[in-house]
C-alpha cells in the first residue's frame, strides 16, 4: 500500500511537471509568427538551452547540499509561474504591437526557473522510489508516462480553446505552474548532504559531478548527449509554424493538420507514452549504447518525414509517421540517459549529475542547435512560406542526426557486463 501511495504521488508530480511545458512548447512559435516575430523563433527556444547551461546545475547543488529538493522544486515552479504570467499579461496588453523585447526577458526569467525543475523532479522521484525500496529502472518509466499525458492534456486544451494562436497559452502554463508549486511542498522530504569533513573548493561548491569527465566512457556519453541535444528543440520550435504555414496554399487550406496542428503534434506525445514503457526492456536487453543509437536514428526519421510530408493525402501520413517515431527519438535519449546517469554516479552526486546531464542536453546542445536551426530555416525559407526551402532545411537536420549516430557508433564504448 505504501509503495502504491508513493507511485500515485509521483504520478501527479509528473503530470503537472509536463503540463506546465505542454501549454506553450509546441505552439509558441505559431504565436510568435502571428505577431511578426517569425524570424526570431529560434531565440525564444534557444534561451531554454542557455539558462540550462547553469541553472539546473546551480539548483542541483542547492538541493544536494542545503535545501531539500522538493522545496527547491516548489520555489522554482512558483517563480516560473509568476514570470510566465507576466509574459502573458504583456502579450495581452500589447496585442499585435508587441515587440521582441516586450516578451523576451520575462519569458527568459520564467524559463530560467522552469528548466531546473526537470532534473529536480527526477531527483525527487528517484529519492522517493529508493526510500520505498523500488527499482528506479522498473518503477520510474510508468510514472514518467503520466508526464507525457500531462503534456498532451495541456496541448489539447490550448488547441481546442484556440490559445495556440495567442498569448493565453502563457497564462495556461502559469496556472499549471502555480498548482505544482503548491503540490511540491507536500512531497516526501529529500536528504541533503551537508557533511562536516574538509572538502576541496570544487567539492564545497557541489562541482564533483564534473569529475565524471575524467572517465572516458562518461565523458563520451555527456559529449554525445550535447551533440544529440541539438535536435531536441528544432521540431518544437518549427513544426507547428511549418505545418500551419501550408494554410496559405489553397490546396491545403482548411485541412485538419493546418487547423489543428497541436492535435496532430500531440501524436508525438502519445508515442512517448508507449515508448517510455519499453525503456526498461531495451536498456536491460541492449544496453545504453544501442538504445542511444536507436534514439539518434529516430531523429533522422523524425526530420526526414517532415521533409517529404504535407497536410494533404497521402502526404499527411508522413507527418503522422514523424510524430510516431518521435517517441523513440525523445524517450530513448532523455529518459534512458537520465536513468543511466542515476545508476552510474554516487548518491551524493545525483542531483548535481542530473543537472550536468541537463546542462549538456537542454543547455549547450539545445541552445546551439536551435540557434543554428534558426539560421538554416531563415536561409532556406526566407519568409517561412517557401516549402521547397523547408524541405531542404528538414533534410539538413536529418543529415546532422545521421552523422552524430555514425560517430557515436564508432566512438562510444559500453561497459562490459
Amino acid at each position: 500500500m505504501q509503495n502504491s501511495h508513493v507511485k500515485t504521488r509521483l504520478i501527479v508530480l509528473s503530470f503537472l511537471q509536463f503540463a506546465v511545458w505542454g501549454a506553450y512548447l509546441t505552439s509558441m512559435g505559431r504565436y510568435l509568427g502571428s505577431v511578426g516575430m517569425g524570424s526570431n523563433i529560434g531565440w525564444f527556444y534557444s534561451v531554454q538551452g542557455i539558462v540550462s547551461i547553469f541553472m539546473p546545475a546551480l539548483m542541483g547543488i542547492v538541493a544536494d547540499r542545503w535545501v531539500p529538493a522538493q522545496r527547491v522544486l516548489a520555489f522554482c515552479h512558483a517563480m516560473a509561474a509568476l514570470f510566465m504570467g507576466i509574459t502573458g499579461y504583456i502579450g495581452m496588453t500589447k496585442g499585435a504591437d508587441v515587440l521582441f523585447n516586450d516578451l523576451f526577458w520575462t519569458y527568459t526569467l520564467s524559463v530560467a526557473f522552469y528548466m531546473p525543475t526537470l532534473a529536480l523532479s527526477n531527483s525527487v522521484s528517484y529519492t522517493a522510489l529508493n526510500k520505498a525500496g523500488l527499482d528506479t529502472v522498473k518503477a520510474f518509466p510508468p510514472i514518467r508516462v503520466f508526464g507525457t499525458v500531462g503534456f498532451i492534456v495541456s496541448m489539447l486544451i490550448v488547441d481546442f480553446t484556440g490559445f495556440q494562436n495567442d498569448f493565453n497559452q502563457f497564462f495556461t502554463s502559469a496556472a499549471w505552474g502555480a498548482v505544482i508549486a503548491l503540490y511540491s511542498l507536500s512531497l516526501p522530504s529529500c536528504p541533503v548532504n551537508k557533511g562536516g569533513e574538509k572538502k576541496s573548493m570544487a567539492s564545497a561548491l557541489g562541482l564533483d559531478a564534473f569529475k565524471l569527465f575524467n572517465q572516458r566512457r562518461m565523458a563520451m556519453f555527456f559529449i554525445f548527449s550535447m551533440l544529440l541535444g541539438a535536435a531536441l528543440q528544432v521540431s518544437n520550435g518549427y513544426a507547428n509554424t511549418f505545418i500551419n504555414g501550408f494554410g496559405a496554399i489553397e490546396e491545403y487550406a482548411g485541412t485538419f493538420a493546418v487547423e489543428h496542428t497541436n492535435m496532430l503534434i500531440s501524436l508525438s506525445q502519445l508515442s512517448e507514452t508507449l515508448c517510455i514503457l519499453l525503456i526498461p526492456f531495451f536498456l536491460k536487453k541492449f544496453g545504453i549504447k544501442k538504445v542511444m543509437l536507436i534514439a539518434m536514428l529516430g531523429w533522422v526519421f523524425r526530420f526526414g518525414f517532415f521533409a517529404v510530408g504535407d497536410p494533404g493525402m497521402p502526404g499527411v501520413l508522413f507527418f503522422v509517421l514523424s510524430m510516431i517515431v518521435y517517441g523513440v527519438a525523445f524517450d530513448f535519449f532523455n529518459i534512458s540517459g537520465s536513468l543511466f546517469v542515476d545508476n552510474e554516479v554516487p548518491e551524493a552526486q545525483r542531483s548535481s549529475a542530473q543537472g550536468l546531464f541537463m546542462l549538456m542536453t537542454n543547455g549547450l546542445g539545445a541552445s546551439a542547435g536551435v540557434i543554428a536551426a534558426q539560421e538554416v530555416v531563415n536561409y532556406f525559407t526566407a519568409d517561412q512560406t517557401n516549402f521547397a526551402g523547408w524541405q531542404t532545411a528538414w533534410y539538413v537536420f536529418a543529415g546532422y542526426a545521421l552523422v552524430i549516430a555514425l560517430l557515436f557508433a564508432v566512438v562510444f564504448k559500453e561497459k562490459k557486463a
